[in-house]
């Protein structure tokens, strides 16, 4: 008896190409999610998509219903990437922003010097200097866009093009920005908590959670995951080198924030998918409001 492969979930455990039953695989379409084989895959800015999805006769969304009006029609029929966020023309504008608003502050920092650092910088406490122990908690965001020279700019804003695009084209520009920022935070929270009498500054942390979120979407479209190990592991090896100086606080708390927030953004249900990835977002920032008080506390 010729064996025939059932697409049904009971029937295999290994998903099989919706265009070709016989084929098991185990990457989705990076639109509609469903299984496609090697012969229908269509490499796209993040993954690949099926046929009917490139050619615009994919479905927008698994949970569409059936006769909703024309106004959720078309809001559903918008391209979303694999997180749910809204397709656009340009997949890495906000990461373009971002590396130029982090370029413009670093020609800031040397046309007005040292001054203007030491009063955005991250410090927590430090005789003669007013610092997030004295209320200025705006330094655990403004740190995330100062740089301490020429080549700390050029190494995280490299980094953050090479992590930061495809991430912003899988994830969306709302989600992309929550986790950059999320990280940022989660990385300058800890650096506070740890060493609040050292200056720290730089996009680090944030860039480390962009690492951890991308390692949550390897793993989620079953890709080779060694090389970003390698990349990682060679990051945290600098970091906790001793004579470069490095907040090595910031790396591991914005890694941290990064990937269980990259979790939430790639895993969540598509039913109460928002709900669950900015509420996730928003714990992260609850715990990061509560280590910074709690240290606030003990140094006052």
């Amino acid at each position: 008896m010729d064996h025939v492969a059932s697409s049904t979930p009971d029937a295999r455990s290994v998903p099989v190409c919706y265009r070709h039953p016989d084929r098991e695989s185990g990457v989705r379409c990076t639109r509609c999610e469903r299984p496609i084989c090697p012969e229908c895959m269509v490499s796209a800015s993040v993954g690949f998509q099926c046929p009917e999805c490139v050619h615009g006769g994919g479905p927008a969304h698994p949970d569409t219903p059936a006769g909703a009006g024309a106004g959720r029609s078309m809001a559903a029929a918008r391209p979303r990437t694999l997180a749910g966020g809204t397709m656009t023309a340009d997949p890495r504008l906000f990461t373009k922003v971002l590396i130029g608003v982090n370029i413009a502050l670093f020609l800031v920092q040397q046309a007005v010097g040292d001054s203007f650092t030491v009063r955005f910088a991250m410090i927590g406490q430090y005789p003669g200097v007013q610092g997030v122990a004295d209320g200025q908690f705006y330094r655990l965001l403004t740190a995330m866009f100062l740089h301490g020279g020429i080549t700390h700019l050029l190494f995280n804003m490299l980094s953050l093009w090479w992590i930061g695009g495809p991430l912003e084209a899988a994830l969306g520009r709302a989600r992309y920005l929550s986790l950059y920022f999320v990280s940022g935070l989660a990385g300058s929270a800890l650096t506070y908590a740890v060493a609040p009498h050292t200056l720290s500054l730089g996009a680090s942390g944030a860039i480390f959670g962009l690492f951890g979120a991308t390692g949550v979407l390897m793993r989620r479209l079953n890709y080779n995951m060694r090389p970003l190990f390698a990349l990682l592991v060679i990051n945290l090896i600098i970091t906790f080198t001793p004579g470069f100086n490095i907040a090595w606080e910031a790396h591991v708390g914005g890694l941290v924030a990064g990937v269980v927030t990259g979790y939430a953004m790639v895993h969540a249900p598509r039913r109460n998918r928002a709900l669950v990835q900015y509420g996730t977002c928003a714990l992260v920032l609850v715990a990061v409001a509560v280590l910074t008080l709690v240290r606030t506390t003990q140094l006052t």
